[in-house]
């Protein structure tokens, strides 16, 4: 007699008794054969050529666009994404598909002279085979697309473990992909932790994005088989505001920054740098601001800050705040649903949690440098390194963030939230491991590298 599978249950976070789906795990086993098929599938993928690929991928960006209402709500009520950010997040998924559809016909290689004598010389990028994806809650089209699709335009085929958390959107995404491919080319296999060990396991090459501790853990299982493997993790993002900054429009950025989404997002800003005369104007501003930030219902457009995911994530959320000097938010709010009030608190010890973890949630610690070089280094000294923001008129001040900031991506005057699919994506330190995700280098990490030789078969005639 064996044990029964655990369940998989997703619930509504403003509304957590209405449940969206409750089904048993499939297990390890399932994980495995699922990667078997993929295996199977994947030489008829490739030799299908350029041209059905990325009728493939175009027809996908149809079936995304044409199911657009339906999936918006959908991330509404599984994750509780906001409504506007949810059909962003949307039209964004369908425009990667789109995106990756003209990837077929790219070059893969090229040719190079001989060093002596008649002969080829080429370079080609070829599949791994398999691609294990696992992928978070948060953003449960986009982050599986900008995954899936480079890798399927270069003739891998795809085994996607979601999070739990985000199974129903996975599935429905699953059965536009399908309606498009091959069987077994696109196979969503919903779980935990048991099934993505074992993916990680069976896959060719595996992609992951979700917290640092489970990162570490699948880089090391691919390394040790051998694998390539991309990995990004946490993220505790810093916005520098010197003083010669637009105060308003500054905190505009960092509030959204902080609280847009509740906070979850890799990008999000949790750590809030002002540089000297800055402190003050900004210390206001960004407290008005977030404390007039629309929370409440995801549904509703006007909402800004939705519910965190979880209970224990509201709780996070609380306790990380609690004994700090609270200058916005704070509280919870006396509603249903998992909701915590975007909070700003300030005189934050070094050692302080939220000043070395990601709290993952609509909560920042507003901290003062005295100058540009001090504010370089508070934000270099925690161990992530994804996103900076600065805000500065000064283009002397922009060049020297540019060059001192260890992240892995630098958005002057800019939101720290915000990705732009065709650039590379990805941090420094703990907050990545592996090559970058999205645009080009997308599809060099779905690929390796061959090189060839041709030779004459003998001397010309």
């Amino acid at each position: 007699m064996t044990d029964a599978l655990p369940l998989l249950t997703s619930r509504n976070p403003a509304d957590p008794t209405d449940v969206l789906l409750r089904i048993p795990a499939p297990g390890a086993f399932a994980a495995v054969d699922a990667v078997e098929r993929a295996r199977a599938a994947q030489p008829g993928w490739l030799r299908a050529g350029a041209a059905a690929r990325s009728a493939a991928l175009g027809a996908v960006a149809a079936g995304i666009e044409a199911a657009a209402d339906e999936l918006a709500g959908l991330a509404v009520r599984e994750v509780g994404k906001p409504i506007a950010e949810a059909r962003a997040e949307v039209a964004r998924t369908a425009a990667i598909w789109r995106y990756y559809a003209q990837a077929p016909f790219e070059p893969t290689g090229a040719v190079h002279e001989t060093a002596a004598g008649a002969g080829l010389l080429l370079t080609r990028r070829r599949p791994h085979g398999v691609a294990g994806l696992i992928t978070p809650w948060n953003f449960p089209f986009a982050i599986p697309t900008w995954k899936a699709a480079p890798a399927l335009a270069t003739g891998n085929t795809v085994v996607l473990k979601p999070a739990p958390e985000a199974t129903a959107c996975a599935l429905r995404l699953a059965e536009i992909v399908k309606a498009a491919v091959p069987e077994g080319v696109f196979t969503v296999l919903p779980g935990g932790a048991t099934e993505g060990n074992a993916l990680v396991s069976a896959a060719d090459v595996v992609s992951f994005t979700g917290s640092t501790p489970v990162g570490r853990a699948v880089a090391r299982a691919a390394t040790a088989r051998g694998i390539p493997a991309q990995a990004e993790m946490g993220g505790l993002n810093a916005a520098l505001v010197l003083p010669d900054a637009d105060i308003g429009q500054a905190a505009a950025h960092i509030a959204a920054s902080i609280a847009g989404y509740a906070g979850q997002k890799c990008t999000a800003t949790s750590r809030v740098v002002a540089v000297g005369a800055a402190l003050d104007p900004l210390r206001e501003a960004l407290s008005e601001a977030l404390r007039t930030l629309p929370v409440g219902d995801p549904a509703d457009p006007a909402t800004v800050c939705g519910p965190l995911v979880h209970e224990h994530a509201r709780d996070r959320v609380v306790e990380a705040a609690r004994g700090l000097s609270v200058l916005a938010g704070g509280t919870v709010p006396d509603r249903a649903g998992w909701f915590a009030a975007p909070t700003l608190v300030e005189k934050v010890s070094p050692g302080h949690r939220l000043l070395r973890e990601e709290v993952f949630g609509p909560v920042a610690s507003l901290l003062a440098a005295d100058d540009l070089a001090h504010a370089i280094r508070i934000t270099n000294s925690v161990p992530y390194g994804l996103v900076t923001s600065v805000h500065t008129a000064d283009l002397n001040t922009a060049l020297h963030g540019l060059d001192l900031l260890d992240t892995g991506m630098i958005r002057i005057n800019a939101p720290s939230t915000g990705v732009d699919f065709h650039l590379p994506f990805g941090g420094a330190k703990e907050s990545g491991h592996g090559s970058r995700e999205q645009g080009t280098a997308a599809l060099e990490f779905y690929t390796s590298g061959r090189t060839y030789t041709l030779a004459p078969a003998g001397p010309a005639a």
